[in-house]
């Protein structure tokens, strides 16, 4: 598999929240802004990218009957490491993210890809497959996070643009999620099938 496919399946083609459908919880519970849909999509690229790395270069010495319990606490080190950086740098995020920090390590995009690319594949497209799945994730989560709260709020990254005036709360709310992500995702897939016909 070359490089360039690699990226393109995380970026595109295999987008884990527009093609896959996958971490569907921390999609629509962590969108409600901007910045916490684009902070919990780098936390999870991050974890990603590590996790791709050491389950890879790990494959050969794991016995397939521990293999899945060995790829969790591989990415729960690395979860954890987020979670405390987080917790003692960026307090008020981490607060906001909440519980969906730690829930990383049950992400089935994660695991996913430590079962399906890192354990059949070598470091280097190992991690380029954690880095672009993590970014591919990253920038769905961050479109939702912008629709809803300017929608929802009324404001860009925390930035009022509507003069004051507030937004419509529906969107902020999980009815407005599951409603901007279904819109976004029919979206999304009808520009990827004109650009194939």
């Amino acid at each position: 598999m070359k490089a360039l496919d690699i990226i393109k399946n995380g970026l595109v083609k295999e987008n884990p929240t527009w093609v896959l459908v996958l971490g569907m919880c921390p999609t629509l519970a962590t969108t409600t802004s901007a910045i916490n849909g684009l902070c919990m999509g780098l936390a999870t690229t991050f974890v990603l990218m590590m996790s791709n790395i050491v389950i890879s270069l790990l494959k050969s010495l794991v016995p397939d009957k521990v293999r899945i319990p060995c790829f969790i606490v591989v990415i729960a080190t690395f979860v954890t490491i987020v979670q405390m950086v987080m917790q003692g740098f960026i307090p008020d995020l981490y607060a906001s993210l909440g519980l969906f920090i730690p829930l990383i390590v049950v992400n089935c995009i994660v695991l996913g890809r430590a079962e399906a690319f890192a354990s059949k594949n070598n470091v280097w497209h190992s991690f380029l497959d954690g880095l672009f799945m993590g970014l591919g994730f990253t920038w769905a989560l961050t479109l939702l996070g912008i629709v809803r709260e300017a929608l929802g709020a009324g404001t860009f990254f925390g930035k009022s643009f509507i003069g004051g005036a507030d937004g419509m709360l529906l969107f902020i709310l999980a009815p407005g999620g599951f409603l901007c992500l279904g819109f976004l995702m029919a979206l999304i897939n009808h520009i990827r099938n004109s650009k194939k016909a």
